[in-house]
């Protein structure tokens, strides 16, 4: 702690502790100081005087960012059982003089953005350096490609990268929006091999991990001021273990300078003259701070820092952005059971107070047992699952009797979710996850006063929403666009920038007085409260608008992204607007689809892509590059189409046809000689020949018809070939789907097909006829009523009798009108006996009585 001469009094915190809240409230209780320094932004000191305010309710967060490059910013997260929150909070009421003494964000962002100009600058060396290699020499090509390769991946994972790095600062109180060129330290350990410090400790004293050992030896305990003594020494041989040099130079250097920059502001509060100075820190930085360092070694090490301009201001913040596995690197694994440890320590006041509870420990753990099962039972039955008060009993005994037999003096967390998974819900660990979602983390949103300033995407927004009037109303509306007009094209570009964000102000929907044409668009817009804190949330992305919804799309994509969902994101941010998004994802689009062998995928990102051809010239986009990616994928698909719907099952198969159909549509819209040509030939092949699935080949066909590149006498005999009595039944019952495509009107208007599957039908035997008979009724049920009318009306006046006669002739070796000398005549016998086979498959339900009579009139 502190000598007599030495004014200085340490209370080394974990972040966001409520067992180190609450000892650090009594320590302070009992030193009184007079000054208090906590670790955190100097340029937040402006913000204290709100900390009092009623509307500034945790879980916020103090928000730093570049004036100048919004996009650089950092947030200093505080709930209501974070220590540093609470020591602030008890030196505003005692009027105590208060400072942050960690490194300047000014300085440090200032540090960050000078390394993104020397790795531009070593990046553009090595492009320039790429560019003068001799094309020739194969093996300096592919070091260069390697190199820029690298690059790239380095720019494209900085997200990750810096999500890593993040996670082994755990001493950091910072959660830093990660710039798009920073790469980690190379000299820096992988997450794999790094181990948190606190597992050495945990690992001597027996337990699985350093989280459950902090958590039971200090976060659910409560021991006052004799806490920070032992942290401190124990802090002191792990740091001897594991210096900051394990962990990276870059690491290193950025301890080093913080540290410095500490010990500076302790000098200055020594030298003010106080007398009791509390200083909060993080475990990790109490032994170099009580380190004997010499003012003089300190200045040199922060001389010549780089300074950048910058402005802080109060952030709502959330319990999810709180955890460990949001990526924060400071964060806590269940924010939601550290509020309710905070909240059953809280002080009870003297009226209300209970001497008997806090005599006896025993049973204020038992009250915090069953406080927590409590809430667990009203989450349960909220959500019409059984809980009932004999569970609550049970669990709270089995949840003690666990902590006694592993030598606990309470129930911890996991000793309660054991207990209930094993009697709420006997085994099952569903409920379990629910409960981990909304109690254990929790959804707690944090409040911030309205004059607080505000954060650069709020104010880019609010900026926006004024020039270009769409004011927030409460009051759903529909908002009628027109894209040729400037002012439109803009609205829609920022509503679809916000939906990127997860900003669901608006939603497309359809205005069947204004969508006629590609050039309008209707959107839906509803503003709910909840939306503010949607964008505070997604102002981690960046500070204006188009920079956080590039950089949260490109978060989301990885190296496995499938080209669909690559292709989708492509026509998302063309409707957005962001061009050097769309490079970017271009540019992967080339070279996945260069690589793949997976003809499904390249004709599943096909549809995307052409609606942006479709609606580019209306948005004024430059669409000239992804027409060629087009032309590139639909050229690939058609070489492998024909290989790809070789032995398909069933399932398959009708993947494939959906598949196809949608690439079909979507190459409609793409009028290029070449790839139409192609796609063409690739469905010929597949018409024609015997190889690919049936169902295929009748899909094909139907395609090549309704292209008119097959006539009706090429269909005709495709028709015989695939129906006639060599086929397998369902094969060819299967071509038959696969040629309809759940559409009647060829039936309706063609007589030649007509009369085709009518003599396919007639010379089934029963057997085959009883066979295929699911398949085909599933054809034709996918016919709408009308047209399922239209048929039977077409069957009941026996249209269509010529071809009918053809056909037979042709498939059964029967003369239709020919035979009868009447040339063209219709042949009523052979009608008669179809009459019963179409009223079976399209259910007509036709009276029995007369086809009998029919039949019996018949020589």
């Amino acid at each position: 702690m502190a000598t007599s001469a030495n004014p200085l009094h340490f209370f080394g915190i974990r972040h966001h502790g409520p067992g180190c809240a609450r000892s650090l409230l009594q320590a302070l209780e009992q030193l009184q100081p007079d000054c208090l320094l906590v670790e955190g932004p100097p340029e937040g000191e402006s913000l204290l005087p709100m900390l009092q305010h009623a509307d500034l309710q945790p879980p916020v967060a103090m928000l730093v960012y570049v004036q100048d490059s919004p996009a650089h910013a950092a947030f200093y997260p505080y709930a209501e059982f974070s220590p540093e929150w609470q020591a602030l909070q008890w030196a505003a009421r005692q009027g105590v003089a208060t400072r942050f003494i960690d490194l300047p964000q000014t300085h440090r962002m200032a540090l960050d953005m000078a390394e993104q100009e020397r790795r531009r600058a070593e990046a553009g060396a090595a492009d320039a350096a790429d560019a003068g290699a001799d094309a020739a020499d194969e093996g300096q090509d592919a070091d260069a490609d390697t190199g820029s390769d690298s690059v790239a991946a380095a720019a494209d994972g900085s997200q990750l990268q810096s999500n890593a790095a993040e996670a082994l600062d755990r001493d950091d109180t910072t959660q830093s929006v990660p710039a798009a060129d920073l790469a980690v330290d190379p000299s820096a350990p992988s997450p794999q091999d790094w181990h948190d410090p606190l597992d050495l400790l945990a690992e001597a004293a027996g337990y699985p991990d350093g989280e459950s050992w902090w958590n039971r030896m200090v976060e659910e305990r409560g021991d006052g001021a004799t806490l920070f003594e032992g942290i401190a020494e124990a802090m002191t041989v792990v740091r001897a273990e594991l210096p900051n040099e394990v962990r990276g130079e870059r690491h290193a250097q950025r301890e080093a300078l913080r540290e410095a920059w500490m010990r500076q502001c302790m000098r200055e509060a020594v030298k003010a003259g106080h007398q009791r100075i509390a200083v909060v820190c993080g475990a990790w930085h109490v032994p170099a701070l009580q380190a004997q360092v010499t003012a003089k070694a300190d200045a040199a090490t922060l001389k010549g820092l780089p300074k950048a301009k910058v402005q802080a201001t109060w952030a709502p913040w959330t319990y999810r952005n709180l955890c460990s596995s949001s990526g924060y690197g400071a964060g806590v694994d269940s924010p939601g059971w550290y509020e309710h440890l905070w909240r059953c320590s809280e002080p009870v006041p003297e009226s209300l107070s209970q001497p008997a509870l806090a005599a006896d420990p025993a049973r204020a753990s038992t009250q915090r047992t069953v406080g927590w099962l409590a809430r667990v039972a009203h989450l349960l039955r909220s959500k019409d699952l059984d809980c009932s008060s004999a569970h609550i009993i049970e669990a709270t005994r089995l949840a003690e009797s666990l902590a006694a037999l592993r030598g606990h003096a309470s129930p911890g967390l996991p000793e309660l979710d054991e207990a209930i998974v094993t009697v709420i819900s006997m085994g099952e660990r569903t409920p379990l996850r629910l409960i981990e979602r909304e109690l254990s983390v929790g959804d707690r949103i944090g409040g911030v006063p309205a004059d607080v300033p505000q954060v650069p995407l709020q104010r880019d927004i609010e900026q926006q929403q004024k020039s270009l009037r769409l004011k927030p109303e409460a009051a759903a509306k529909v908002l009628a666009l027109d894209l040729r007009k400037d002012t439109d094209r803009e609205r829609s570009h920022f509503l679809h920038r916000l939906r990127l964000l997860g900003i669901e102000w608006g939603s497309v929907t359809t205005d069947q007085q204004r969508n006629r044409g590609t050039f309008r668009e209707s959107w839906q817009l509803q503003w709910e409260p909840e939306l503010a804190v949607r964008i505070i949330e997604a102002s981690r992305y960046g500070g204006t608008l188009v920079q956080a919804a590039a950089a949260k799309v490109r978060q989301a994509l990885t190296p496995e992204t499938p080209l669909p969902e690559l292709a989708k994101t492509i026509d998302d941010a063309l409707l957005a607007d962001l061009p050097h998004l769309v490079d970017a994802l271009m540019h992967d689009l080339a070279d996945r689809s260069a690589s793949t062998g997976d003809v499904s995928q390249l004709m599943q990102a096909l549809p995307p892509l052409a609606n942006v051809l479709r609606y580019g010239s209306v948005r004024q986009t430059d669409t000239q590059a992804l027409a060629t990616v087009i032309d590139s994928m639909a050229l690939r698909a058609a070489i492998g189409l024909p290989l790809a719907c070789m032995a398909l099952d069933e399932d398959a198969a009708r993947h494939m046809q959906a598949t196809v159909l949608q690439a079909h549509e979507a190459l409609r819209l793409r009028d290029a000689e070449e790839p139409r040509e192609a796609w063409f030939g690739a469905l010929r092949s597949i018409a024609m020949g015997d190889a690919g699935a049936a169902l295929l080949r009748g899909a094909a066909c139907r395609l090549l018809l309704d292209a008119h590149r097959l006539d009706s006498e090429a269909v005709a005999t495709q028709l015989g070939r695939n129906l006639s009595l060599g086929v397998p039944p369902l094969d060819a019952a299967a071509w038959l789907d696969g040629f309809l495509n759940r559409q009647a009107l060829v039936l309706l208007h063609d007589d030649a097909i007509w009369g085709a599957v009518d003599a396919w039908l007639a010379q089934l035997g029963e057997t085959q006829f009883t066979q295929i008979l699911p398949l085909v009724r599933r054809s034709f049920s996918a016919f709408s009523n009308h047209d399922r009318q239209s048929l039977g009306e077409k069957a009941r006046r026996g249209q269509g009798s010529a071809a009918v006669a053809a056909a037979s002739a042709s498939a059964a070796g029967a003369a239709g009108a020919a035979g009868d000398g009447n040339d063209g005549a219709w042949n009523e016998a052979r009608a008669v006996l179809a009459i019963p086979v179409l009223d079976q498959l399209l259910g007509l339900n036709l009276p029995a009585q007369p086809l009998t009579r029919l039949q019996e009139a018949q020589p």
